[in-house]
């Protein structure tokens, strides 16, 4: 695929989760909350004027499904801020200054006040209809292998409500994500190449990743813009993998090609849509189709010069029709049927003969048909007929959503600048130069220049220092590293691996702070426990914190067995043995090792082991 002579145009924008204590504009804490709530609030969200009395056309597409909305809250965890019936608190000053690093490392201009604007959401995702955002910087840039990218702006901002479940009724959503400071850096339009997007989102995520941000699944969401030469701008929301912006990309390439040659085929057949909806019902008055038969109302327009087109493939395994019934479903339907694909789904060919020459119809028109309640079925038509017309002009401009195949999905029209204005509850807030040069002057190191350095300082393995400094416990690292004499590496993998494996045994590792780490590393360097026996004392630290550590060990028979008492031990398992040494001579070394090991339960350590257990074998085979 020839990207240049596409005139391929594409940006991102990345929104990531800060870390810092409490909610941008209330004191709750930042953590989400996974047990039962304790109210329901309920809400019904209309969209309303600019300044210049214009509404969004995002926030009105969003509103004309009427939709109904419960949100999820907790008396301990949540606040009236949250839930908007309280005014904001003030900025959260830590949220602003990690923002302030983060537009200093993308060599950005940081901008003298904050201003804290509303912009309109009405998709449920706010309680008050709109999410507080202001810009922190503009004007940045990354050198990348393809050549200069623009930043052109960074915005801090409120993240939004979790979504838990949506029915014919309402979507209920959860207050515990709204709120949470939530950075958003923009590029522009002038990247070429999938790849380079892909670039350019790992370099932005590494710089995102040397500060204080929130890490794992759902802390940073990434969102792609494209448009082709006599396309539109697209943009496709959720990309999580960075390995799927290169389909991702190529799909949507295909998708406005293809809609482009509908179009140019649509004006050549003097196409248009007939805006009268016809009542169906008699046709398939005796249908075997379960779906036709069940409904309470059967409803169809007529396309005239677009049959073909309607089937026509614009993504792989996904058609125009598609598309069309993206549009649909925003008005309660499961789907559409259309004559491109008929006979199916039980309507046969003699009653799509029927309706052809009931409708007056030629071999290039087509019938879009839609089964439900009559209100429901008529108001999902209109929308057809919408998105049908829309077709004449091609490409539009639209907001999708990213699929986990490469595909995308209509979400809503791009909103527009109607949707922004003035937060009147929250004063600016000057942002002091001097801060802004302190925070220039101690900026943190980048995550490949970390990983380079403590591969060298430390003679890692390059798998183990990317596991540290991926997971951001390099700092815990480096912390508990000149208290001790113990090899690096053991300490590192311990971080890096032993402890995220108890935390996802369901134990809380929270209570591991570094000194407890140091006093149980102590204990392996004095020789008191082995190295094997190091998860079984974090668990039981976790479990007691308050306790003493060494009595943990010494209560829970962790500390390690004297010399003579391992020897006794392994020569017992040693002689019970004796046949399979016999047999297999020194290859029996990995049975006995296991059986040794299992038997001394980490009470001794495995170099230890490893000599007795050859010495104790040998004597064997002397005998």
């Amino acid at each position: 695929m020839d990207f240049d002579k596409l005139g391929l145009k594409m940006g991102l924008e990345i929104h990531q989760q800060l870390n810092t204590m409490h909610k941008l504009f209330c004191p709750c804490k930042t953590e989400l909350i996974d047990k039962d709530y304790d109210n329901i609030i309920k809400r019904n969200l209309r969209p309303t004027q600019s300044e210049l009395g214009e509404i969004d056309r995002a926030a009105y597409a969003e509103s004309i499904q009427k939709l109904n909305f419960k949100y999820e809250s907790y008396n301990s965890e949540t606040c009236l801020v949250e839930c908007d019936d309280e005014p904001p608190y003030s900025l959260n000053e830590e949220a602003l200054e990690i923002s302030i690093i983060i537009g200093e490392l993308l060599n950005m201009h940081i901008v003298d006040e904050f201003h804290t604007m509303r912009k309109q959401v009405i998709d449920g995702s706010n309680t008050g209809g709109f999410q507080r955002t202001g810009l922190v910087a503009t004007n940045g840039h990354l050198d990348t292998p393809y050549g200069k990218v623009i930043i052109e702006s960074l915005g801090l901002e409120e993240d939004a409500c979790r979504r838990i479940e949506t029915t014919d009724d309402f979507t209920e959503f959860r207050l515990d994500r709204l709120g949470i400071p939530l950075a958003e850096i923009t590029t522009d339009p002038s990247m070429h190449h999938p790849e380079q997007v892909r670039e350019v989102a790992y370099m932005i995520g590494q710089i995102l990743r040397s500060t204080n941000v929130k890490r794992g699944l759902g802390t940073i969401r990434q969102d792609v813009n494209i448009s082709i030469e006599k396309g539109a701008r697209v943009e496709i929301k959720g990309v999580q993998n960075l390995d799927l912006f290169n389909k991702i990309v190529e799909n949507e390439i295909q998708r406005q090609l293809t809609l482009i040659e509908i179009k140019d085929e649509l004006k050549s057949r003097n196409a248009k849509v007939i805006e009268e909806i016809y009542d169906l019902d008699e046709i398939f008055e005796n249908t075997e189709s379960k779906i036709l038969s069940s409904a309470e109302s059967i409803k169809g327009i007529v396309l005239k010069g677009f049959g073909g087109l309607i089937g026509k493939e614009v993504q792989k395994g996904r058609r125009f029709g598609t598309e069309i019934a993206s549009y649909a479903k925003k008005r309660g339907v499961s789907g559409i049927f259309h004559t491109d694909e008929l006979p199916a789904y039980g309507i046969s060919s003699n009653e799509v003969e029927k309706l052809k020459k009931s409708l007056n119809l030629d071999e290039n028109d087509a019938i879009i048909i839609v089964a439900h309640n009559e209100k429901i079925a008529i108001s999902a038509l209109e929308e057809v007929k919408k998105r049908a017309n829309l077709a004449f002009k091609g490409v539009l401009e639209e907001t999708r959503k990213a699929l986990e195949d490469g595909n995308t999905e209509y979400m809503r029209p791009l909103p527009t600048a109607n949707r922004m204005y003035l937060e009147t509850d929250i004063p600016s807030f000057k942002i002091e130069k001097k801060l802004v040069k302190s925070i220039k002057d101690n900026l943190p190191e980048l995550p490949d220049v970390k990983k380079e350095r403590i591969i060298n300082e430390y003679k890692l393995s390059e798998d183990l220092a990317n596991q540290i400094v991926k997971k951001g416990i390099c700092d815990d690292f480096e912390c508990i590293i000149p208290s001790l004499k113990l090899d690096s590496i053991t300490i590192a993998s311990v971080l890096a691996y032993d402890i995220p494996e108890i935390k996802r045994e369901g134990h809380n590792t929270y209570n591991l702070d570094n000194n407890k780490l140091i006093s149980i590393f102590s204990l392996v360097e004095n020789g008191k426990i082995s190295k094997d026996a190091i998860s079984n004392l974090m668990i039981k630290v976790c479990e007691s914190p308050n306790s003493n550590i060494e009595k943990i060990a010494e209560d829970n028979n962790l500390t390690l067995l004297s010399e003579d008492k391992v020897i006794e031990i392994i020569s017992e398992i040693v002689k019970n043995n004796a046949k399979m040494i016999e047999e297999r001579k020194m290859s029996a070394m990995g049975p006995l090792m296991g059986m040794s090991m299992k038997k001394l339960k980490g009470k001794a350590d495995g170099s230890l082991v490893n000599k007795v257990v050859k010495d104790e074998i040998q004597k064997q085979l002397n005998t």
